[in-house]
């Protein structure tokens, strides 16, 4: 489940708990349509309408598009799917959509709470096995960053061959900041998540972010109000991170993301504009106030242009 980060919760303690909340959930039917009624009323304006905006506005979807949506069984990839079952019943934009979870090695446990969660909101899970928690498992640098390429390269290939032509990832408008920001702070490039993007290894495959506008924070209120709990990235590196307490226990993504999330919401104390200046900076980069930039891969200096 996902950690709060208020103390540590032993695993056996995690397992009575998820399997107590699978039980008790699937003992109510009305879950699905509670989960469904908020979208359209209360997350009406702070998501769905968001979610909207990002289709349209990024012209994510195109008539005939099926589209595979990826569930790792996380609250940002499960509301990512309520949001396309809700799109697709308003019937403006004729798609199919095929809602894909891989299991990289889950345990018993995990999967039951990504299974129970599907059948609590009613999402039809079609679900595929790979070995990468095994591959990455000795890997000492970066094993997240090896984790995350070797999870998209599985998607693509099983969602191509499920016959869509797009992958749909359930990253929000603060994934997107952040990894702005850590891009600066970190690898001195400017450079952001970008919305959409063309496979350079799957042809006629495409990546989609239809979560590009909505905040996190109304993603957990959601989770709250409907009386939901996901699971987190249930690999062996987050649980040793989250249990020992050490910010660096990783070495890696993660503990810069958080470092990353913490400076953010360290500065918005005193600015509370800076999310949306951070977002907005992508979208206004004056190009004749940069030392230099880089355009599929060849290297730009002002100079050139002086």
């Amino acid at each position: 489940m996902e950690h709060t980060g208020e103390g540590t919760v032993t695993p056996e303690e995690c397992i009575r708990a998820a399997e107590e909340y699978i039980r008790t959930a699937a003992d109510d039917p009305e879950r699905r349509a509670e989960s469904e009624k908020s979208l359209r009323k209360q997350f009406k304006k702070s998501i769905m309408r968001k979610f909207v905006h990002a289709v349209s506005d990024y012209e994510l979807i195109q008539p005939g598009d099926r589209i595979a949506v990826c569930i790792s069984g996380g609250k940002d990839s499960m509301l990512m799917a309520k949001c396309f079952q809700e799109l697709s019943r308003r019937n403006k934009i004729p798609f199919e959509t095929v809602f894909l979870c891989m299991n990289p090695g889950y345990t018993d446990v995990t999967m039951g709470m990504i299974k129970g969660n599907a059948k609590i909101l009613g999402i039809p899970l079609t679900i595929f096995n790979s070995q990468i928690f095994d591959a990455v498992d000795t890997v000492e640098k970066s094993p997240c960053y090896l984790c995350a390429r070797m999870r998209r390269g599985h998607l693509y290939a099983k969602a191509k061959e499920l016959g869509c032509n797009k992958i749909a990832l359930g990253h929000h408008f603060d994934d997107v900041i952040e990894t702005t920001l850590m891009s600066i702070l970190f690898s001195g490039q400017t450079q952001t998540m970008m919305p959409k993007l063309c496979s350079t290894n799957f042809d006629g495959m495409e990546l989609i972010r239809p979560m590009y506008l909505i905040r996190e924070k109304e993603i957990i209120h959601w989770r709250d109000c409907n009386r939901l709990q996901f699971i987190r990235c249930a690999c062996h590196f987050t649980e040793q991170y989250t249990n020992s307490g050490n910010r660096t226990a990783t070495g890696d993504t993660l503990s810069k993301r958080l470092e990353t999330k913490e400076l953010i919401r360290a500065l918005a104390k005193t600015n509370p504009n800076v999310e949306n200046n951070i977002f907005r900076s992508m979208e206004n980069i004056r190009l004749n106030a940069v030392l230099g930039w880089k355009y599929d891969g060849e290297k730009h200096s002002f100079l050139d242009r002086y």
